[in-house]
């Protein structure tokens, strides 16, 4: 839907659901510079199997991180920001929505709620990672957990469970500026505060 005013049926909502179901297929949504080039990188040096980069049209913010986060990107998923101690919540997010994450972490944690945001620039990736560091990044102990895409839904249930929420698109799009679109379809930082409290 960021793709504002080019009508309902040229916002692909469903695309990335698509290839992710494509087998073999590595999708990458990065959020920022930094996972872009580890993504390239990822894709480039890939030998067993095609890789598809999809990136933001808008401008997106960069993520800080330190060295230890920047090498964990390659393994699909990571935390980027962290509770002070075992998290309340799980905020899981790619691509452009990972800014509204973090924002709602600083919101979630004034509340009260201890706040982790995960960012999942390659679900497939992070699919092949060892039992230990899948355990590592989303503990099953912790079974509130919200996941952001501008995307269709379905597809983060395996990360949420029956217990947590999807903020996404289950329709198709409209034709308005991105940050309407955004606001109407609720893929909004209060959006995601709110659903995180309601769990």
């Amino acid at each position: 839907i960021g793709l504002g005013e080019d009508g309902p049926t040229h916002q692909p909502v469903e695309h990335l659901a698509s290839l992710r179901y494509i087998p073999n297929n590595d999708v990458w949504r990065p959020c920022d510079a930094v996972e872009s080039a580890v993504s390239w990188k990822a894709a480039i040096t890939r030998q067993d199997g095609p890789s598809c980069l999809v990136f933001s049209r808008q401008n997106l913010p960069h993520q800080p991180r330190n060295a230890e986060q920047i090498a964990q990107i390659e393994r699909g998923g990571y935390v980027l920001a962290d509770a002070a101690g075992t998290p309340d919540v799980i905020l899981i997010a790619t691509g452009s929505e990972v800014s509204l994450a973090t924002e709602a972490k600083a919101q979630l944690d004034a509340a009260g709620l201890k706040t982790r945001v995960v960012s999942m620039p390659s679900t497939d990736v992070f699919l092949r990672q060892d039992a230990a560091y899948r355990e590592s990044v989303l503990p099953n102990a912790v079974r509130k957990r919200v996941a952001v895409e501008a995307g269709v839904t379905g597809f983060w249930r395996q990360f949420v469970g029956l217990d947590g929420a999807v903020i996404g698109i289950d329709t198709f799009g409209a034709s308005a500026p991105a940050d309407q679109l955004y606001k109407h379809f609720g893929i909004t930082t209060a959006h995601v505060v709110e659903a995180a409290k309601a769990l």
